[in-house]
């Protein structure tokens, strides 16, 4: 067996990439890194502190003290609805423009995929006049109605991309086996669609979790706030407490992360094989 050759452009390529990705990495090393240290601690020439005891009282105090429970409880659930809406939304809406035939199809489609065009705050006064002339500011449609809005035109672009290599066969003979429309959707399409429904659910959830500007602006109750809200309160009860500042924005950014890492690979793999069939 031949010894493989050495290559130093690979050797320059690796070294590039693993420098790239410690700089892409270091802000959240150091904010678990000072989250970790006390108070009198912070003011340290270093970019890293080495804490002399570490302080896991930090993260008690934001979890207690920070309602992380009911914020992430608020995170989750709204969340896990718009991922859902989205999906179901999506599948549906790319069957009727790209496998329905009627007239408006290429038109509707043209319209909601320019939805991506649209910054989501851009309609932040908007809606505010519109909830509150329909009493819906401070419930969970104000944040609910527009990251659906919004995550839907990328969703929809995703599956109308892989619906596209789906055979019209594998429909024509369920239809020839007496199957009604929504047994065709949800029971022979959507199974077809796994890996862009991984994908889009994964999209939607990172785009909506971290979103501060909308909630803080239609949610004015603790019932609703989601979890980048225990760190606006911090900010003003432990305004000099650093330490504990750095824990809950630890805590608030674990679950993202955690989700990235985990299904990162599906991000990819699903984006990758979208292009390739759109």
């Amino acid at each position: 067996m031949k010894n493989k050759k050495f290559n130093p452009g690979k050797i320059v390529l690796w070294l590039i990439l693993i420098v790239m990705a410690v700089i892409q990495i270091f802000p959240l090393i150091w904010l678990v890194d000072f989250s970790l240290a006390s108070s009198t601690e912070m003011f340290t020439s270093g970019l890293l502190i080495i804490p002399e005891k570490i302080q896991w009282g930090n993260y008690v105090k934001a979890f207690v003290d920070g309602h992380f429970l009911l914020y992430l409880k608020n995170s989750v659930l709204i969340n896990v609805l718009a991922v859902v809406l989205v999906i179901v939304i999506s599948i549906m809406a790319s069957f009727a423009c790209r496998r329905m035939h009627w007239k408006m199809s290429g038109f509707v489609k043209t319209l909601l995929l320019m939805g991506m065009m649209i910054p989501i705050h851009a309609t932040l006064l908007p809606n505010y006049k519109i909830y509150s002339q329909l009493h819906m500011t401070d419930t969970i449609w104000a944040l609910l109605i527009p990251y659906v809005a919004f995550s839907l035109p990328q969703g929809m672009f995703l599956m109308t991309s892989f619906m596209e290599a789906i055979p019209e066969e594998i429909e024509e003979a369920a239809v020839m086996d007496g199957c009604g429309i929504y047994r065709i959707i949800f029971q022979i399409i959507t199974p077809l669609l796994k890996a862009s429904i991984m994908t889009v659910s994964i999209m939607t959830f990172l785009n909506n979790w971290n979103e501060f500007m909308m909630a803080s602006t239609y949610l004015s109750s603790p019932k609703w706030k989601t979890l980048p809200f225990s760190v606006l309160e911090f900010t003003g009860q432990y305004s000099s407490n650093y330490a504990v500042q750095f824990a809950v924005m630890a805590l608030t950014a674990a679950p993202a992360v955690i989700v990235y890492i985990l299904l990162n690979k599906h991000i990819t793999k699903g984006v990758a094989m979208g292009a390739v069939k759109g």
